[in-house]
């Protein structure tokens, strides 16, 4: 299973930019995916992620200007960012949880994207 994140770049503050990750390879079903960020010298922290049943869990930095969505057929997440800061520079991972291969009891696992580089610009 690979994840393929998408969308990132320079933007100025203010502006808005959508990141898109695919999930591929023998999957059966995802239980969550979502996004982390990482900043510079820090530990990877949560930004948005929707699971299964729709439920979403947004960082409260991010609460009300990002949103996060979900192609459940074609395995895809998006995060919709809007109002962007200089602090929301960083680099940001998708994240795929509980990922199952098969349905027949085989564990679930989960996977990290590569990430890819936001940067905004005040």
């Amino acid at each position: 299973v690979q994840l393929q994140a998408s969308g990132g770049g320079l933007v100025q503050a203010g502006g808005s930019l959508i990141l898109s990750c695919v999930a591929s390879g023998s999957i059966f079903d995802i239980a969550g995916m979502g996004w982390y960020r990482q900043f510079p010298g820090q530990e990877r922290e949560l930004v948005a992620t929707l699971d299964g049943g729709g439920r979403t869990n947004l960082a409260d930095s991010v609460k009300g200007r990002f949103t996060i969505s979900r192609d459940f057929d074609k395995n895809k997440v998006f995060l919709h960012m809007t109002s962007l800061r200089p602090e929301d520079t960083a680099v940001y991972y998708c994240y795929a949880e509980g990922v199952t291969r098969t349905g027949w009891g085989d564990p679930a696992e989960d996977y990290w994207g590569q990430g890819t580089l936001v940067t905004v610009s005040s």
